[in-house]
């Protein structure tokens, strides 16, 4: 392939500037737009499923744990029904604690979930510019594209960054407990955070962190290298083998056609609808390759996480660090025991791991494919304008917006 140029366009600055001399701030742009759209499409399409709270990504903070405590429905186990949706559950939930529902018990929750997610797509852009200089302009349309490897390793430090920054969230939701709220204990949710925190300290913030940061930073870097491979190389790859196979005469007679090129080869622009589904299926890629690794390690923190507490409280009355270090490192190895006693039960390691896997993704699919989606059209709308790309075949130019 060869990379030629089409109309001109404005250059774009190297220098992580914009035309007047400001600094660029699409890539943070991107990633606080593509995290808030993905957060209020999750809720949206989590109503035609039965889980909505578990639907998709996994919150770090359950926004409404504390309106299903306070629902008689939920409590009671009837099963599902219109009732346990999302907005019945706040509509009850306002219905008996009034507005200030929403602002002491929601909005902290979500905005949490929003800024974790704002962190690890704003983290990649800006790793990905730090390893590719093409992705460092800004432009529409990165031609060539960052290999498999640069994509690879900024979603691994991406997901290293979110991990650290949501070590207090994860720490919150592991020790939750919605019946501290009822109790009166605490006021609001931000109440009960500034509380805790102070509670457990740096220590208890990063217990189980080792079981986080190995579960994020490989699973974002599955994400990204997944979405972004199929996204740019499958689709550049598909349409030079699809149009670069026709003959002459099938191109001049398809709605493709531009112009006739000055080296007497056919211009042609890719079908409107082609790149659109190579977007949607490297989502739903992406989605599927990231949980081949989150959802086992999800399945052995959840039982590590089950600890902290007990450890916590011993650890308050043992103030010597070797001596909480030592537990908490013993923590891992009473994890690995009970796991392996778990895998014994049903039936081997692969069963005990992937239970679950296959409804646990399906329902993650659609908003993570979404959310990936307004993440690219995002992106592209804050990038500098660009010179089309043309990539020359014996018999034809496809020319790329």
């Amino acid at each position: 392939m060869t990379v030629g140029s089409g109309r001109p366009a404005e250059k774009p600055r190297r220098d992580g500037q914009d035309a007047s001399g400001q600094p660029n701030k699409g890539n943070t742009a991107t990633g606080i737009q593509a995290a808030g759209i993905r957060a209020v499409t999750a809720r949206a399409v989590a109503f035609y499923f039965r889980a909505p709270v578990k639907a998709f990504f996994r919150g770090r903070i359950d926004y409404l744990g504390y309106a299903r405590a306070i629902n008689p429905h939920v409590q009671a186990e009837l099963g599902w029904s219109w009732r346990m949706t999302t907005p019945a559950l706040l509509a009850h939930a306002i219905k008996t604690e009034g507005w200030g529902f929403i602002p002491n018990q929601v909005l902290p929750p979500l905005l949490a979930n929003t800024f974790i997610g704002a962190v690890l797509y704003t983290a990649y852009l800006q790793c990905l510019s730090s390893l590719h200089v093409g992705s460092s302009e800004g432009q529409k349309r990165v031609y060539p594209p960052p290999p498999v490897a640069t994509t690879f390793y900024a979603g691994l430090i991406a997901g290293s960054v979110q991990s650290l920054l949501a070590a207090p969230f994860d720490a919150l939701q592991v020790r939750f407990r919605t019946s501290d709220i009822l109790e009166g204990k605490y006021k609001s949710i931000l109440d009960y955070s500034q509380h805790k925190l102070r509670e457990i300290g740096l220590r208890g913030i990063f217990a189980g962190y080792s079981l986080s940061l190995i579960k994020d930073s490989l699973g974002a870097a599955l994400f990204f290298s997944t979405f972004e491979t199929i996204k740019n190389q499958a689709y550049y790859d598909f349409v030079a083998k699809y149009y670069g196979s026709r003959t002459k005469e099938s191109i001049l007679a398809s709605s493709q056609l531009l112009h006739e090129g000055v080296d007497g080869r056919p211009v042609v622009r890719p079908h409107y609808a082609i790149e659109p589904a190579f977007l949607l299926c490297a989502g739903i890629s992406a989605s599927v390759a990231s949980q081949l690794v989150q959802h086992p390690l999800t399945e052995l923190q959840n039982v590590h996480y089950r600890r902290l507490e007990a450890l916590d409280y011993q650890a308050l009355d043992d103030k010597k660090p070797s001596h909480i270090m030592r537990r908490y490192l013993h923590a891992y190895e009473e994890t690995f025991r009970q796991c392996k006693k778990l895998a014994q039960r049903q039936g081997g390691w692969r069963k005990y791991l992937y239970r679950d896997f296959f409804m646990g993704t399906i329902r993650q699919v659609p908003s993570t494919s979404a959310g990936l989606i307004v993440f690219e059209l995002v992106r592209r709308k804050y990038a500098f304008e660009s010179e089309e790309v043309m990539i020359s075949r014996d018999g034809v130019n496809i020319l790329l917006a």
